[in-house]
């Protein structure tokens, strides 16, 4: 009996080993909270007295709560001081903890000993590859998840000059990656199944494609097309198409306009292409089902310099992210007749902004060449991204979630430095 006592707190280990003790009255003391497992060693309690403490029914009661439904042992009410809405109530009240007892973090998983500029994931026969493309080495490297080692490893390596974009793509059981090179022509590979790695499968003509900036995948009824960003004056951006045999040029989209990024979106069951570049506003195409054909749709007003565009959806509603240089990046929701801005970043040396999910759990995230990058996190009652979490990363380039074995990573490609694999874990605050 350890009654009117004034006690504030007990250690975890209080009652270690007195498996043998039936009751305990820890009554009319000043306990606010009780060290998770407190009780653990009590194999014999018969009877629990907690009356006249009032505690903190927040995340630190929540193995209380699930303890008492649990247990045995007789208890008395145990009343809560706070929070507001459980003020003078029993802690059985409590509606749930789930929520609010658990965050999310980032943590470094792996490091590779290299410099990349883009990340692709892709899923063939049960396992999880990533392509990255590694250009001061002139490799498109291909990892595949280990489930014994737990961790990414080297799958097959190709080989190329300046490689600036490695883009898988699953035709059937067919899988081809895009190669994007800065010089000497892009080039696409099949995986052969005989050989066990990727061989030259067909060439893309030098004269269309000649500084790539970025490889878009998508598909329109039921056919399947990829279009390549050329960010150079000579280039044009041009859309491939699958034809049973292979890839061929389907339609070039506009000459002179160094387009950077490509963007795919299905709206309303349309489908549209948004272009963004160095040199104007981003462009919106929308297909034409008559000509099957992209024609010119509209604009975004007022975003001159943006280097990307990505779309992400969030609770059945369509936004965008804009990423620049020099000024502020925007996130844009569609509101059913056009794209309005919800919030402004600030990023100046900013060069990718990707907003990805894990778990119901919505991030942005912001690299930049002159600090550290960012990553946003949704919050769901202002409406808005708020700063989650800084991570040094050299030059980055590209943000690319991975998921695996019901583990989940995000790969942040460096230019300058090595590549880094964070996993993103959960973590119960009680």
């Amino acid at each position: 009996f350890i009654e009117g006592n004034k006690i504030e707190t007990i250690s975890r280990n209080a009652f270690r080993g007195l498996r043998d003790l039936t009751h305990l009255s820890l009554a009319n003391n000043h306990l606010k909270a009780l060290p998770r497992d407190v009780f653990s060693d009590l194999d014999s309690l018969i009877e629990l007295d907690l009356r006249g403490n009032k505690f903190e029914c927040d995340c630190k009661a929540k193995w209380l709560f699930l303890w008492l439904k649990m247990t045995n042992s007789t208890v008395s009410d145990v009343l809560c001081i706070g929070p507001a809405e459980y003020q003078d109530k029993k802690l059985n009240d409590v509606t749930s903890f789930d929520y609010e007892c658990t965050t999310t973090d980032f943590v470094v998983h792996q490091i590779l000993p290299y410099q990349s500029v883009s990340v692709d994931t892709f899923n063939s026969k049960n396992d999880v590859f990533v392509a990255i493309a590694q250009p001061s080495m002139e490799n498109c490297m291909v990892l595949e998840w280990d489930h014994i080692e737990m961790n990414f490893r080297s799958y097959d390596n190709i080989t190329g000059q300046s490689i600036v974009g490695c883009k898988a793509i699953l035709v059937g059981d067919q899988v081809f990656v895009v190669v994007a090179q800065l010089f000497g022509g892009s080039h696409i590979y099949k995986y052969d199944e005989s050989w066990t790695k990727f061989v030259k499968f067909q060439d893309i003509e030098v004269s269309r494609i000649s500084k790539p900036n970025d490889i878009e995948l998508f598909e329109i009824d039921s056919e399947m097309f990829f279009v390549i960003a050329d960010s150079s004056k000579a280039g044009l951006s041009t859309v491939y198409k699958w034809n049973n045999k292979g890839f061929y040029s389907y339609q070039s989209l506009h000459e002179w306009f160094r387009d950077t990024d490509a963007e795919f979106l299905d709206i309303d069951g349309k489908s549209y292409l948004i272009l963004s570049s160095r040199s104007q506003v981003p462009i919106i195409l929308q297909w034409n089902k008559a000509s099957k054909k992209f024609v010119p749709h509209s604009e975004i007003p007022n975003m001159e310099d943006v280097l990307a565009v990505k779309s992400f959806r969030m609770q059945d509603n369509l936004y965008i992210t804009l990423t620049r240089f020099i000024g502020d990046s925007r996130v844009m929701k569609w509101n059913s007749k056009q794209f309005v801005e919800i919030q402004a970043l600030p990023s100046r040396g900013a060069m990718t902004l990707q907003p990805f999910s894990f778990k119901n759990n919505y991030y942005l995230a912001l690299g930049s060449d002159y600090t550290f990058s960012q990553i946003y996190q949704w919050d769901g009652e202002k409406k808005i991204f708020r700063l989650f979490k800084e991570i040094y990363v050299q030059a980055p380039r590209s943000f690319t979630a991975v998921s695996t074995d019901r583990r989940d990573f995000f790969f942040a490609s460096s230019f300058k430095g090595n590549t880094q694999i964070f996993e993103h874990i959960i973590i119960d605050l009680s």
